[in-house]
């Protein structure tokens, strides 16, 4: 498996228990529109991401990151 697949496959996984309406996760989804998420869940997901790819995601990073294709691809980054 890639990196950027293992990534993938771990950001999804991180997902799962912040997916309240059960909404198919795919690379297009956005996080404020189609999981509907609001600022607290974004910061409490945000944390748990960090938390598991010991990473720090800056406000700014935060604010450009829309889907979870553009996060996957900030933590490998990140990740280094």
């Amino acid at each position: 498996m890639t990196d950027r697949a293992e990534t993938d496959a771990r950001v999804k996984a991180l997902i799962v228990p912040f997916n309240k309406k059960g909404i198919e996760v795919s690379d297009a989804t956005r996080f404020a529109q189609d999981l509907e998420w609001d600022s607290l869940t974004v910061l409490d997901f945000v944390a748990t991401v960090e938390d598991e790819f010991d990473i720090l995601i800056t406000m700014n990073q935060q604010a450009e990151i829309e889907t979870v294709a553009q996060l996957v691809d900030a933590v490998d980054k990140l990740k280094g």
